[in-house]
């Protein structure tokens, strides 16, 4: 019996030391995938990162932009309803985690067309501004963000600084000059990459510069970078626009044209249709605000497929203009009735709207950017005069989701619109006027940009907190003092994966809190 169990004893030593040897032989050989790739070229990162990235704003907007910014309201007394100001710390992480991630195969693309043999200014500059892009969402959402030493954990870097708001916003205008001259030569790109513009670089220089008026115009306010930033709006504008084009019409507008279903892969499909039920539909109500002023203004934006409140599949009583929206920020306990929602047609086994729209993958639109240019003239800032982008920016908001309807600010069915509606430009109205009910240029402005940002991310809020515009109607049952939350928490995993450097973000910045102001929106 010991015979045999030192002769087994050698076999299985025997077997272990081939098994050592097999391992440290063509180990790298035998796990190495034979048809995959140990390295990338930057056009095969571009899709996946912009649409990954567009796929959470659009989520969000769904169910948080919307809710704050009285597109939507849910139906429900439970706690942690947005529109209630009531937000909870957990809704954070989800757009931190997906704009960090997004971040680092940005980075890669800039890196890679760095690089001599791989060498190409457009995919640098297109990098640049997809940077600018979800960087200034991150620092409007959370203030004070890794960003000088973010997205660096291969180099070591595994708890980052947080910068502070103003050196962020100064030096994504930075990138966005940088990203302007690289895309003056307009090297080529590979277009089936490219989901927004179909390698066209010329149209991202556009929406570069575009991005550019935005993040100007959001720290105008500061008088510590006021002047520069003036000065730069005019340049952009009047002084130098042939260096500086920008989107000027829905050509150019900066989207992801959704154009497949959930069972395509070849194609790129709507996050409402991949990642939202349609019961997520039905559980939020069109708000009053947003609802009832468009069936005032007898909108075309109106679709009647929507149907009107008082037919019967809805059972709701009609309203005066046969469309009615639920108050937000309604008290726990009132018993609001669901009216209108954004469904095609009441039938539980149809698709709704917005879940099938190609047209919902808004980055940045041609409207807004006549918006910008209007806020700029009525503050003086540019030449005017101040309604012609106005009524630009009212047209081209419309013609992105009806472009048969009207063709230009001179389209009689245009006119015949505003007139009717009474939204003719007033010079005779103040600047501003933050009192309820009251009016103002920067309100007529402000009601058309809401609108006009119909699901473009968080950009409704970002506006709100800057101007306070357009004045929404504040309920009963609001928390937080009934004051619009100016930021959100840190996520929970970056307090306890990077203690240190929180501590010092909000002893600069201030209390985590959702009323801490973050830099531009302070005095």
């Amino acid at each position: 019996m010991k015979t045999n169990s030192k002769i087994q004893s050698y076999i299985l030593l025997l077997v272990l030391g081939l098994s050592t040897f097999s391992c440290k032989k063509d180990f790298i050989k035998v796990n190495t995938d034979p048809l995959g790739q140990r390295t990338v070229a930057a056009h095969q990162l571009m899709a996946s990162s912009l649409v990954n990235i567009l796929t959470t704003n659009m989520v969000r907007n769904r169910s948080f932009n919307n809710e704050l910014m009285q597109v939507t309201v849910d139906i429900s007394d439970a706690e942690g309803k947005v529109f209630r100001y009531d937000v909870r710390r957990t809704l954070a992480d989800y757009t931190w985690n997906n704009w960090y991630v997004g971040l680092t195969d940005l980075n890669d693309i800039y890196t890679i067309a760095s690089q001599p043999e791989t060498l190409n200014k457009s995919y640098q500059g297109i990098s640049l501004i997809a940077q600018a892009w979800v960087y200034s969402l991150l620092t409007d959402t959370y203030g004070d963000i890794p960003y000088t030493e973010a997205n660096k954990g291969k180099e070591g870097v595994y708890e980052p600084q947080f910068d502070k708001q103003k050196d962020i916003y100064l030096d994504l205008l930075n990138k966005l000059e940088q990203a302007n001259e690289l895309l003056k030569d307009g090297t080529a790109i590979v277009a089936t990459s490219d989901p927004v513009y179909n390698g066209d670089v010329s149209k991202w220089r556009r929406l570069g510069n575009s991005l550019y008026l935005r993040l100007l115009l959001r720290i105008s306010g500061k008088s510590e970078v006021a002047a520069t930033v003036i000065a730069k709006i005019k340049e952009i504008v009047d002084t130098n626009p042939a260096n500086y084009p920008v989107i000027e019409n829905n050509d150019q507008t900066a989207k992801i044209l959704w154009n497949g279903t959930n069972s395509t892969s070849d194609v790129y499909s709507s996050p409402f249709m991949i990642n939202v039920r349609p019961v997520d539909f039905r559980g939020s109500a069109i708000c009053e605000f947003f609802l009832n002023r468009l069936a005032g203004w007898n909108d075309p934006r109106i679709r009647p497929s929507l149907g009107k409140n008082n037919v019967p599949r809805l059972g709701i009583a009609q309203g005066p203009s046969g469309y009615i929206g639920v108050p937000s920020g309604y008290a726990p306990g009132t018993g609001v009735p669901k009216q209108a929602y954004f469904y095609s047609d009441g039938q539980t086994n149809n698709p709704l709207t917005l879940q099938t729209d190609p047209y919902t993958g808004i980055i940045m639109n041609a409207a807004e950017v006549s918006f910008i240019k209007a806020e700029a003239a009525a503050r003086g800032w540019i030449n005017g005069p101040v309604e012609n982008y106005y009524y630009k920016g009212m047209a081209d908001a419309i013609n992105y989701w009806l472009p048969t309807y009207i063709s230009s600010p001179t389209d009689p069915a245009f006119i015949q619109y505003v007139t009717e509606a009474d939204l003719l430009w007033d010079n005779t109205q103040p600047l501003d006027n933050l009192t309820p009910d009251s009016n103002s240029q920067l309100e007529m402005i402000h009601v058309q940009k809401y609108y006009a940002m119909f699901l473009v991310d968080f950009q409704q809020w970002f506006e709100y907190r800057r101007t306070g515009h357009p004045i929404l109607p504040k309920g009963p049952g609001l928390l937080n003092g009934k004051v619009m939350p100016a930021r959100l928490f840190y996520p929970i995993i970056t307090q306890s994966t990077n203690p240190t450097n929180y501590k010092n973000a909000i002893a600069s910045q201030g209390p985590d809190e959702i009323s801490t102001l973050v830099w531009w929106q302070r005095p």
